[in-house]
């Protein structure tokens, strides 16, 4: 385990100091973040503390983006129009959400077809998920997904159902989901879980509302030290994949071919590492995966026909 002992007591507390955040193999940002458009050059200084993530939104609901950071804002911003052809466009920051206490680790946007929807993950222990209705009606719901000890990461599933598409008549909606798609994302915190999120009830009138909620319908559990990252497969055909990244030294790609919400159902394949890993993401195809690690290395895995068991194809160093 990398982890010393002022880690340990951090994990008990569910928060990351800057410093410690340094040595755990992150990169350290400046004090506030500069975001530079290149196509405009604008630039807007926001962020109080070392920015973790930035994420763009589907391009159905214009040109936004969202960003992070230690300081525990979430800050979303909107390309404007440029008056004329000569003149660089404006970014303006439409919302600024303020209500996690620690720093937020990972912001992730939805399918578009589910809505405008950003998942958050923070070190507070929960998962904040705002739904955008446009620049000035927005929704949010707190969700205490890793109580006590912090979220790290968050990744939101395919709208469609494994095996949906190859079906003659879709399925009824689960658990009251609209006829649009299916809400539901992984989450991996410092209890060295990953959780299985669904909603529930209908989304007219908004979370806030009592309308509906997300429902921890699955907890998996084997990792041994910190899940840093979470990646939910896009692929839709036969069975779901998740894979989960842990400072263990180890990748567990999650298989589910029924329900995601039925707990035993869910199977479990270990990729180990001679480090701390940090990041997963698949492929746009969802059968390849990314693996990137404490060594500057980065793997990319796949899943044998024969078998089911998973190899490297390939490796990229520096």
């Amino acid at each position: 385990m990398l982890l010393g002992q002022n880690h340990q007591d951090l994990r008990s507390r569910g928060r990351v100091t800057q410093t410690n955040r340094d040595t755990q193999g992150v990169r350290k940002s400046p004090s506030t973040l500069t975001l530079t458009f290149a196509k405009t050059n604008t630039t807007n200084t926001s962020h109080e503390g070392a920015v973790w993530c930035v994420a763009w939104a589907h391009p159905k609901y214009g040109t936004i983006l969202a960003s992070s950071s230690y300081d525990g804002h979430v800050y979303i911003w909107r390309e404007g129009s440029a008056s004329t052809s000569t003149t660089a466009s404006n970014w303006t920051r439409i919302v600024d959400f303020a209500l996690h206490t620690a720093s937020v680790n990972l912001l992730s946007w939805s399918p578009h077809d589910v809505g405008c929807l950003l998942a958050c993950a923070s070190s507070d222990g929960f998962v904040s998920v705002l739904d955008f209705k446009d620049t000035s009606t927005w929704d949010h719901v707190l969700i205490p997904a890793h109580p006590g000890v912090g979220c790290n990461a968050v990744s939101w599933g395919p709208s469609i159902l494994p095996g949906q598409l190859e079906r003659a008549t879709p399925p009824s909606p689960v658990n009251g989901a609209a006829a649009q798609g299916v809400r539901r994302f992984a989450s991996g915190g410092s209890d060295c879980l990953v959780k299985i999120w669904e909603w529930s009830g209908s989304s007219a009138g908004g979370p806030q509302q009592g309308a509906g909620q997300y429902a921890n319908v699955a907890t998996l559990s084997g990792h041994t030290d910190w899940v840093r990252d979470v990646a939910w497969s896009p692929s839709v055909l036969g069975k779901t994949y998740v894979a989960s990244a842990s400072q263990d030294r180890s990748v567990r790609v999650w298989t589910n071919a029924g329900s995601a919400g039925d707990e035993a159902a869910w199977k479990c394949t270990v990729l180990n590492f001679e480090c701390v890993v940090w990041r997963v993401s698949w492929s746009l195809s969802g059968n390849v995966l990314a693996v990137s690690g404490g060594d500057n290395k980065i793997s990319l895995w796949k899943e044998r026909v024969r078998d089911g068991g998973w190899e490297c194809v390939k490796t990229i160093e520096e």
